[in-house]
């Protein structure tokens, strides 16, 4: 393939839309162009990027007996209706009507329109287990749509939904995927890890997710140094340190003026901040939640949110003016009197004694307060969020944060869908049962951008042979010298019959900016031919090296296959 035919948009300057590397790279490299916020056109070296990373994913998929089949991503609401999410989804939900007034949404996910197609088609017990996916674009009206790829509300993704008898099926569909998600990423050279992870708006009782490690990623991971342990920190159980045998106190109310966070009460009082009791207040369909940590501790809000059920949308703090209708004062807030309000207590503050915590009066804090003597809660569970150097609850061994970008996750989604679709097969005696489903996702096109992220230097993306859009590129400095050409040709014509995606690049363009092209877009392997061509002698140099090497045409071409062919055995595809 000639340069000179291509479209080819490489840009010098960063964009200013564009904050991290890999969005920039992106933008940069001509592989995608923005359209709106969150919404991006895939340019030609994008597109051929996205291919890969489609059949990469094709080929584990299918190997382990997954089917593929097309949907659409027009959903009419009453399957959304079915299922209960219509309206828990929430604002990322893009809805519409057509000209007759009839509900529909553009999908984020397919539970309900795969469920459709199986409780339609699916009767008998013969007939499981079933695995179907599709490759499609989905859409989420995102809040803040930010970091290219990462966040958008156009995106492709590979979803699939697994059917089985039982559970015993599931867990063996789960695992299959498991495994094939291990695949796909290790074949993408990304440094990845799973991890336990909340379910979410998805539903069900488990899932992983299977994040890229990166110090921009948005999800954060706790992993313990001793154990396998790791989840997300909206995921992660946490441990509860034992708290001090000691003889409860008498209550007694102490002026705290000015003292309105835990930093100014406990320096005020002398005390330490996992001595004090942190409020947090919330609202949500018109009840007020109000939730109790230790002071040093940060809540959890995914917590709350599984605990009492709310949807994550219509979670907000409350406003200062509605602090008096539950008994509580602004900064000043305590857990005893309170009234019209839901209570919730962390299980670490449970056990501990003597604390100091808001007196619901204007520059008071109340010391020596119990849980059980002194106040009651209406929910007691795991509310804080894990922090760099808790104690594993596993195994007690050391706890770390990282970061990382989500892309893919599993879960086990049970009979959330196929009980409230009534998606149900008959057993040998005829009798009905609904199915154990489960759902896996991966980001097509957001995983490249996680490689990039990964991958690249000052110059431009270092792709991995297996997601390059091109393998090598042939770069021809004096596209008018004749001798150039030919050998520019003949090396380009070697490597195509070999099975290498090879260009050249026959622009009438300097050779600085051809070379800043290809370390910027980040062929693997670069070959130039430059003055020496009459001697047939060429410049061989990888873009993850800095060495370059002279070399004959032929070597080159050799080098080249060689490097190609083990690089793609070695990420674990098939020669």
């Amino acid at each position: 393939m000639r340069m000179s035919k291509m479209h080819i948009t490489t840009l010098r300057e960063t964009p200013n839309e564009a904050v991290i590397d890999s969005h920039i790279l992106l933008l940069r490299a001509g592989l995608i162009k923005k359209q709106v916020a969150g919404v991006y056109n895939y340019l030609p070296m994008g597109v051929r990027v996205v291919h890969k990373m489609e059949e990469i994913i094709r080929e584990e998929m299918n190997a382990k007996g997954a089917q593929e089949i097309f949907c659409t991503a027009l959903h009419p609401a009453e399957l959304w209706e079915e299922s209960g999410r219509w309206y828990a989804y929430g604002p990322e939900l893009f809805r519409l009507q057509d000209r007759a007034g009839r509900d529909f949404c553009l999908g984020p996910t397919a539970e309900e329109v795969f469920t459709d197609i199986i409780r339609d088609d699916v009767t008998s017990h013969r007939q499981l287990p079933l695995n179907l996916y599709q490759i499609q674009m989905k859409y989420r009206d995102e809040r803040r749509p930010r970091f290219g790829l990462m966040r958008g509300r156009e995106f492709l993704m590979k979803d699939a939904y697994s059917f089985d008898r039982d559970k015993e099926g599931l867990e063996k569909s789960y695992q299959d995927m498991y495994d094939a998600y291990t695949k796909v990423f290790t074949r993408c050279d990304l440094t990845f890890r799973p991890v336990e992870a909340d379910n979410g708006a998805i539903g069900g009782s488990a899932s992983h997710e299977f994040c890229a490690l990166s110090s921009v990623g948005e999800s954060e991971i706790g992993y313990c140094e001793k154990c396998d342990y790791a989840a997300t920190t909206e995921r992660f159980e946490c441990y509860d340190e034992p708290a001090v045998d000691e003889e409860m106190k008498e209550m007694k109310d102490e002026l705290t003026p000015e003292c309105k966070t835990i930093e100014d009460v406990v320096t005020y009082l002398g005390m330490k901040p996992e001595q004090s009791l942190k409020a947090l207040m919330y609202k949500a369909l018109g009840k007020y939640y109000v939730c109790f940590v230790r002071g040093d501790r940060e809540l959890n809000e995914i917590k709350l949110i599984n605990a009492t059920g709310i949807p994550e949308f219509e979670l907000e703090f409350m406003e200062e003016s509605e602090i008096d209708q539950i008994g509580g004062v602004a900064g000043f807030t305590g857990p005893i009197g309170l009234k019209n309000c839901t209570i919730l207590v962390d299980t670490e503050v449970v056990g501990m004694k003597n604390l100091v915590a808001g007196a619901n009066k204007d520059g008071y804090h109340t010391l020596n307060v119990n849980y059980g003597r002194d106040y009651k809660a209406d929910i007691v569970c795991d509310l804080k969020k894990v922090q760099e150097g808790d104690i594993c609850p596993k195994c007690g061994g050391k706890v770390h944060i990282a970061r990382g970008t989500e892309v893919g996750q599993v879960f086990k989604l049970g009979t959330k869908y196929s009980e409230s679709m009534h998606a149900y097969y008959s057993d040998e005696n005829m009798e009905k049962h609904p199915m154990e489903m489960g759902c896996y996702g991966i980001g097509v096109t957001r995983t490249p951008q996680a490689v990039v992220e990964e991958f690249h230097d000052e110059n431009g993306i270092i792709w991995p042979v297996s997601l390059a859009p091109y393998h090598a590129v042939v770069c021809v400095v004096n596209t008018k010298d004749e001798a150039q050409m030919k050998l520019g040709m003949e090396i380009h014509d070697a490597l195509q019959a070999a099975g290498i995606e090879v260009l050249i690049d026959d622009r009438d363009e300097r050779a600085g900016v051809k070379f800043k092209d290809a370390d910027l877009i980040g062929f693997p392997v670069r070959i130039t031919v430059g003055k020496k061509a009459g001697e047939g002698v060429v410049e061989y140099k990888l873009r993850k090296d800095a060495e370059k090497t002279e070399m004959t045409g032929k070597e080159a071409e050799e080098a080249c296959i060689k490097f190609i062919r083990d690089e793609l055995v070695r990420l674990g595809h098939k020669e």
